[in-house]
């Protein structure tokens, strides 16, 4: 199994994950266009995509999906919930390629496991899970719990969000306090402190690689948040780069991961 972040923030959402000929994407916040040379990028034919895969309708999660089913003739899952308020807004996707779950399923040859998490709209994190081999992607939520936490444990990869830095963001003039509070909220997104929190966990439960994701241009940096993991999680005995990698998704494609 191997897996790629192609774009990863308020700019666009996208990860393609491929597990012995299985090639699907989770989200597609990037225009029809962009997408399809992304996946050029790695040497992947849109039209080789078995299916998308959404977490919620926000539009950097779900800018291209109604281009790109209709395009290439790709069905979407989504968890009957998010299809409740985003299937009026679908309006080149097919009906046959509407797929609603609510609750695991397998897809060939992956066993696929929407998460549900707090957000401020109907939203779902995913492992992607054959034999052995797990990878979770946990984004957009304002806070972890036991049962959002055991749902990953063990992955060997986690796409783990670290939206913010708490100080960025309460000194960050841009923004309206209504919006801070959100951010910060319950429903909101995950700091930097939160997100330690969970890889601490999750390194206990056997996770060797944790990329931070969906991080704000605004209110945080990709040198602050790897170090403040770095070091916080030091001060718990675990130690980066020997205990757990920690790498930073950013808007533009880095590296495969392969879980083997």
């Amino acid at each position: 199994m191997r897996v790629i972040n192609l774009s990863s923030g308020s700019d666009g959402n996208l990860t393609y994950i491929e597990n012995d000929g299985t090639r699907v994407l989770l989200d597609a916040g990037l225009s029809c266009k962009e997408i399809c040379n992304r996946l050029n990028l790695i040497g992947v034919k849109p039209d080789d995509i078995d299916a998308v895969f959404l977490t919620h309708e926000h539009v950097d999660h779900v800018k291209g999906v109604d281009n790109f089913s209709c395009k290439f003739d790709v069905p979407v899952y989504a968890h009957e919930k998010v299809w409740f308020s985003f299937d009026f807004k679908a309006q080149k996707i097919s009906c046959k390629n509407r797929i609603a779950v609510n609750s695991d399923f397998t897809f060939k040859n992956l066993h696929i496991n929407p998460i549900e998490v707090p957000h401020d709209v109907p939203c779902f994190g995913y492992s992607f899970e054959n034999n052995s081999k797990k990878i979770s992607i946990l984004t957009d939520l304002g806070h972890t719990n036991d049962r959002i936490l055991s749902s990953i444990a063990s992955s060997q990869l986690v796409y783990l969000e670290a939206n913010y830095d708490k100080n960025m963001l309460l000194r960050n003039t841009k923004y309206p306090l209504s919006l801070k509070k959100r951010i910060d909220g319950p429903n909101g997104h995950l700091s930097n402190t939160a997100s330690e929190e969970a890889i601490d966990f999750l390194v206990r439960t056997g996770t060797r690689q944790i990329i931070l994701s969906h991080m704000s241009k605004e209110n945080n940096s990709p040198d602050l948040a790897y170090n403040f993991m770095k070091d916080t999680l030091a001060q718990q005995g675990i130690i980066e780069g020997q205990d757990v990698k920690i790498d930073v998704a950013t808007t533009k494609p880095r590296v495969f991961f392969r879980i083997k």
